[in-house]
């Protein structure tokens, strides 16, 4: 499934992957989520519920670009930096190759609202 993520006003193309926790965000949209920085790498923030990781290993080393879930605090994440393996992530899809540049330059807080672009 194409996914629209609106950044600050920016719309980047996103693809979401066929695992259960992919669809479960999928069934959500749209929503708007308030993300923050981490650790230089990655934008999070709270889902307004909680996503299924039936099916998904128990962690993941995912790459700049990728569109991931973090089970434990169950936020979304758009990865813009190299995070490494760590438990509890799951890799839900991918941003087309401009969204790493736009995530990325954005410091602070940010207002994301993901819909579907199918």
């Amino acid at each position: 499934m194409r996914i629209a993520i609106d950044v600050e006003g920016t719309t980047v193309i996103g693809t979401l992957n066929d695992s259960v926790a992919a669809r479960d965000l999928a069934a959500l949209l749209p929503v708007t989520v308030e993300m923050s920085d981490h650790g230089g790498v990655e934008k999070t923030g709270p889902l307004p519920a909680v996503l299924s990781t039936d099916g998904s290993p128990a962690g993941a080393d995912p790459d700049p670009g990728d569109i991931g879930y973090y089970a434990p605090s169950n936020d979304v994440v758009l990865y813009y930096g190299d995070q490494s393996y760590f438990p509890g992530i799951v890799v839900l899809g991918t941003m087309d190759p401009s969204g790493v540049g736009v995530v990325g330059a954005l410091g602070g807080t940010v207002t994301v609202t993901i819909t579907s672009a199918d």
